[in-house]
């Protein structure tokens, strides 16, 4: 399945400053039966969400309006952790969001997200701390986040600080591939070289 290209986005966003937030929490348990990459932001922090009577806990952030619409979620550190459902990533993709900004990620969760289109950025504590300080100041502070480039900014003040990424992952953020994309696009290499293999 293709994704949208991700090359520069620049958005507001969700702040989430809690720690060790997990994959139970992210989509829980009982969301896993389904087997279609849709429909999971319907779900996406489902408890912490919503009420038992459905309705919505207007306190949390991602139910306020003064965040609605934004592309980022900055979240506390080791976000992602627990159990290694790909499910948790598609439910971030399936919300609208294209990038999860954290001082630490759970390595599975990390993974899962790039393959589905989703960018975790990860960055130093002290960064994570300025950007949820000017979020939670003023909710329409808009962050850059450079993929060539590998930077991740604040656009107001320019505090800027660069980030990790697998090449062949940059690569295929950058085109809108996940696995079986980049396969599929490499098909003719993949022909010549097996013609040239003895059979």
């Amino acid at each position: 399945m293709a994704y949208d290209k991700f090359n520069v986005l620049t958005s507001t966003a969700y702040p989430l400053p809690i720690e060790n937030v997990d994959t139970d929490q992210i989509i829980p348990a009982r969301f896993l039966k389904a087997t279609e990459r849709v429909g999971f932001g319907d779900n996406f922090f489902r408890d912490w969400r919503y009420n038992q009577d459905g309705t919505p806990k207007t306190e949390f952030p991602l139910n306020k309006e003064i965040y609605a619409g934004s592309k980022i979620l900055v979240g506390g550190k080791n976000f992602g952790s627990g159990s290694s459902r790909e499910h948790a990533a598609w439910s971030v993709y399936d919300f609208g969001l294209r990038c999860v900004i954290s001082s630490f990620f759970a390595d599975i969760f990390r993974n899962n997200c790039l393959n589905v289109g989703v960018l975790p950025v990860q960055v130093s504590s002290g960064f994570a701390d300025q950007l949820f300080d000017a979020i939670l100041a003023d909710p329409k502070t808009e962050i850059k986040v450079d993929l060539p480039n590998q930077t991740v900014t604040l656009v107001a003040t320019g505090a800027s600080e660069s980030f990790e990424i697998n090449t062949y992952k940059k690569d295929n953020m950058l085109n809108g591939f996940d696995d079986i994309d980049y396969l599929k696009n490499i098909e003719d290499e993949i022909s010549a070289f097996a013609k040239t293999r003895p059979f």
